[in-house]
């Protein structure tokens, strides 16, 4: 009976211990690195001169145009992310999902700045509307376009790589 009772506590012990719970791993993201895919230029509207120069991301497909700069902590001062639509018409962005401050700067089919949104707060959800019909949006670092005195009608030239 004992050899039993010493088997069966066996059995029990060796039952519990492994049920014991596994320790949980954390899953780590990988970081979305900056892929330099052009270069672009912001020129003053009543001079012509330059303004400021940015390594620019290129967002054209739906995907790119939905993801944007999301999932990223930081981005270098001297770069940015142009997004190309296939229309020329009011587009509105949100902050979802992104940890960084921007400015983005709505630009009109000519390449002129026809609008922009400064200081835009990370992961606010709230629409942030072009107010007019354009065909361009660049994202850039928030701060970026009143250190650049940035105007409606300034302009940009820009060439992929």
């Amino acid at each position: 009976m004992k050899n039993a009772l010493a088997i069966l506590s066996c059995i029990i012990l060796g039952f519990l211990s492994s049920c014991k719970e596994e320790p949980k791993q954390a899953i780590e993201t990988a970081a979305i690195a900056f892929k330099k895919e052009g270069e672009l230029t912001i020129y003053k509207a009543k001079t012509d001169s330059i303004i400021a120069s940015f390594d620019i991301e290129i967002a054209a497909t739906d995907y790119e145009t939905e993801t944007g700069l999301m999932y990223r902590n930081t981005m270098k001062p001297t770069r940015g992310m142009l997004f190309i639509f296939p229309d020329v018409a009011m587009h509105s962005f949100y902050m979802k999902n992104t940890a960084i401050p921007l400015d983005i700067i709505y630009i009109d089919e000519h390449l002129k700045i026809a609008s922009f949104q400064e200081n835009a707060i990370p992961f606010n959800e709230e629409g942030l509307s072009s107010q007019v019909p354009i065909k361009y949006v660049l994202e850039i670092n928030a701060g970026l376009a009143e250190k650049y005195l940035l105007e409606v009608k300034d302009s940009i030239v820009y060439k992929e790589l």
